[in-house]
């Protein structure tokens, strides 16, 4: 899992490729605004299909409007000037059709907006809801006690730059009962799991004061429902139309033993000892919710564990000058006190014992930096300056930090990029280009390509040598809706394209909706010369799209951007 060391960015790809709209193109409902007219539809349950009574409808940013249906799922709202109007419906319990399948955690509470070209006259609209789910569970401990205070945390499937994912959605405590319930769930795919407690009902006291005592407790590990340890294992639990689904865990009590290590500081670091942070990893890299606790005064670090297979990662943060930038050798910046990351780490096995007399040497971390070439096409009428580049990280290997977004590097120009330093592990990189006369031609790690490859990082910080290569021929293309998408009254139709290159590419594809009222085209540019195909849909859609097997279920468009070029497409639109 990402730490503090990686610190929580907003992925500025969306700036970086910020698609540029057509602004000609004219406003079909123009002719008709401002005369007042009644409007009059019925809202639905989608799983059902049955009308939907004491849903709230009405006009954003106008709160005389709403009306609640009728028992017959019906609403009628007058005097509402003719032209377009941004209609939301709100039902507790319920999220809007549209949004729902959208795969996204950002659902928002005041409802989804829906644009409708109100004309005189006009037929019924028809807005669509579906119920929420919801997942509960009882926790049983082996001892017969009540299992109240327990943490739990619900994981949800979900897709994130074009990869499945697993992200955490909520946490809940049990109940004086020992029962947790999640409320208010879209449809999906779900996995729950225990924080470790110990027997006192203390969560916080999982490690004794006084390190090296080799104190012996007991607890309950950290559990996967049904009965697993870690989330590979897990049973995914999956909700659809309103369901209520049950997950009950049964925890077992279990010794946890003491470990204890002795931190050995770098000398270069002396006086900076009581700054050491401590994780508890599992055999494959992945942080653990068990504490551990580091003493200044006797460099011990120690936790409290059930059986496994564990590593102690302690991280010491230093300050240190270092030159920030340079430019033809002249030092344009030097930092005198930014951080210089020192690390160690210790795998160990608890087997029905206490484990003692561990060594976890902390060393200065090598450093890493990226270097950037730029491939110049001398026919290319673009003019380019010093791009902008970010290079951002997301584990992988399927584990509760998957998604999870930390800067790794970022810089201007083609100096070499100075990296950060996270957790030892497997990552997806990915990078944005504040340019338009920018893309990407390739990145790659000891020649190997890391859109295909994730990036692997040791423990000493360290890489294989890290390229990534610039071109200044980008291509663009523009998307345009075909003339069959026209104007009518009524819930005004929209569409999602995905541009996905056939070729490899670590930058983010940004899906782009079109609608008429805003043009019915936009143009991207900045896009790297070569093969894509375009998926198109009439709604709202999270596609995995670095998954070969899910776009070849796929109808999409094949076309060919040539380097500095602009191309266009009319899109083929699903018929609805």
């Amino acid at each position: 899992m990402l730490t503090a060391i990686l610190a929580l960015v907003v992925c500025p790809l969306a700036v970086a490729q910020a698609p540029q709209q057509d602004s000609q193109a004219a406003n079909p409902g123009s002719a008709s605004l401002g005369t007042p007219t009644t409007v009059h539809g019925i809202v639905r349950n989608g799983a059902s299909g049955d009308p939907l009574p004491s849903a709230l409808v009405r006009i954003n940013g106008d709160a005389s409007t709403g009306v609640l249906t009728d028992g017959d799922g019906r609403f009628e709202i007058p005097d509402i000037p003719s032209g377009p109007q941004d209609f939301t419906v709100v039902k507790p319990g319920f999220i809007d059709q549209v949004e729902a399948a959208a795969d996204s955690d950002a659902r928002n509470q005041h409802g989804f907006g829906h644009n409708v070209m109100v004309i005189s006259q006009m037929g019924d609209i028809v807005f669509t809801m579906v119920p929420l789910n919801s997942i509960e569970g009882m926790i049983q401990l082996s001892t017969g006690d009540v299992a109240e205070g327990i943490q739990v945390t619900l994981l949800r499937r979900t897709v994130q730059d074009g990869r499945v994912v697993w992200q955490t959605e909520l946490g809940a405590k049990t109940n004086v009962e020992g029962i947790y319930r999640f409320g208010e769930l879209s449809d999906g795919l779900y996995a729950v799991y225990t924080e470790p407690t110990m027997e006192s009902n203390s969560a916080t006291n999982l490690v004794e004061t006084g390190s090296g005592n080799n104190v012996e407790r007991e607890g309950y590990a950290s559990t996967f429902y049904p009965d697993a340890r870690d989330l590979a294992g897990a049973a995914k639990i999956k909700v659809a139309g309103g369901e209520q689904a049950q997950a009950n865990i049964n925890l077992t009590l279990e010794p946890f033993h003491s470990v204890t290590a002795t931190a050995t500081m770098p000398k270069a670091s002396t006086g900076a000892a009581d700054d050491v942070a401590v994780q508890v990893m599992n055999a494959q890299g992945h942080s653990l919710p068990y504490p551990a606790q580091y003493d200044a005064a006797t460099h011990m670090v120690q936790a409290n564990l059930p059986d496994g297979a564990y590593t102690f990662l302690a991280s010491l943060q230093t300050n240190m000058p270092h030159v920030v930038s340079t430019r033809n050798g002249e030092v344009l910046n030097l930092a005198t006190a930014s951080p210089r990351p020192v690390r160690g780490e210790v795998s160990f096995a608890v087997a029905g014992r206490a484990v003692s007399g561990l060594q976890d040497p902390l060393s200065e971390l090598g450093g890493n930096s990226i270097q950037v070439i730029m491939t110049r096409n001398p026919n290319s009428s673009a003019k380019t300056g010093d791009p902008n580049i970010y290079v951002t990280l997301t584990q992988t290997g399927g584990w509760m930090g998957d998604g999870m977004v930390g800067a790794y590097a970022e810089g201007s120009g083609l100096a070499p990029l100075q990296t950060q330093h996270p957790p030892p592990g497997s990552y997806w990189v990915h990078i944005a280009i504040g340019s338009k006369t920018v893309c990407e031609g390739s990145f790659t790690a000891g020649g190997a390509s890391l859109a295909r490859e994730p990036l692997v990082l040791n423990s000493s910080g360290t890489t294989a040598p890290l390229v990534l290569s610039l071109r200044d021929d980008c291509a663009a293309l523009t998307l345009s809706l075909p003339g069959s998408v026209g104007s009518a009254a009524g819930e005004e139709p929209f569409y999602t394209a995905y541009v996905v290159p056939d070729f490899d590419s670590t930058e983010d594809v940004v899906p782009q909706t079109l609608r008429l009222s805003t043009g019915g085209r936009i143009k991207i540019t900045g896009l790297t010369p070569g093969n894509y195909h375009v998926y198109t849909f009439d709604r709202l859609i999270a596609l995995a799209y670095r998954d070969p097997a899910v776009l070849a279920s796929l109808p999409g468009q094949a076309v060919t951007l040539s380097p500095d070029a602009d191309a266009d497409l009319t899109l083929e639109v699903p018929q609805r």
